[in-house]
């Protein structure tokens, strides 16, 4: 079942969406968390720092996975999640550092990599709240349109339209890397709640293709349609066409 969700802006967007994450860390102090990147989250995570360092949530049992990861990006690369993860949300509150889980760029035998984070999750207990944004081409983490579903965690090559989309973070777009591994929908969809958040107007006509057309993996988010947990928090831009 997916339940909607529209707020004014994005900053009421992102306060929503940190109230849910908080709610989980409350019922659930040892939860493990599925986390995104790119620039949608951003204004959550600043939620749940502010709310961290006014001593109402304790990140201290948490564990988390991410979602996904450039290929041959290190750790250390100013543009790699693992930085974006530590510079925009870890180091800011109190989560041990060996519980946050993020996947290997720089693995020599990614489809080893896969699955070994598709065990570690399955050891962890598997999802209790999967955050989520959108791509314009109906990519949740970088699973692509292809011509079916993947699964399990995997090497993909970017779309040329995530690519350009990305490159506003990089020098220029022959800087974003070509390929990335990323969760597959079997670990995202086997996650107990998903709460998925998009922002402005760019975002409206994909948001309403994905949960208001077919499910098809030419839109890969369209498969959330099917699971029975999952809340869609949209600003009225993103809203606009549902």
């Amino acid at each position: 079942m997916v339940k909607f969700v529209k707020r004014q802006d994005y900053d009421q967007m992102s306060q929503y969406a940190a109230e849910l994450i908080a709610a989980q860390i409350w019922m659930k102090p040892d939860c493990l968390l599925g986390l995104a990147t790119g620039s949608t989250p951003l204004g959550i995570y600043q939620k749940l720092i502010e709310k961290h360092q006014a001593g109402l949530l304790d990140f201290s049992k948490v564990r988390s996975v991410n979602l996904d990861e450039y290929c041959g990006l290190s750790p250390e690369h100013d543009q790699s999640y693992h930085y974006y993860m530590r510079e925009n949300f870890f180091k800011h509150i109190n989560i041990d550092p060996k519980a946050a889980h993020v996947p290997d760029g720089m693995a020599e035998d990614m489809e080893a990599e896969g699955a070994a984070y598709d065990a570690l999750i399955e050891q962890l207990g598997g999802i209790d709240l999967q955050l989520l944004g959108i791509g314009n081409t109906g990519h949740i983490g970088f699973n692509e349109p292809e011509d079916s579903f993947p699964t399990g965690t995997h090497r993909v090559r970017l779309a040329q339209k995530t690519i350009d989309a990305n490159s506003r973070f990089f020098a220029s777009a022959d800087d974003v890397p070509r390929y990335a591994i990323t969760m597959g929908l079997r670990s995202i969809m086997n996650a107990r709640k998903i709460l998925l958040v998009a922002n402005g107007a760019s975002k409206a006509d994909i948001v309403k293709q994905a949960f208001f057309g077919p499910v098809t993996p030419q839109v890969p988010a369209s498969v959330l349609q099917l699971h029975p947990d999952v809340t869609v928090v949209v600003d009225e831009e993103a809203g606009a066409q549902i």
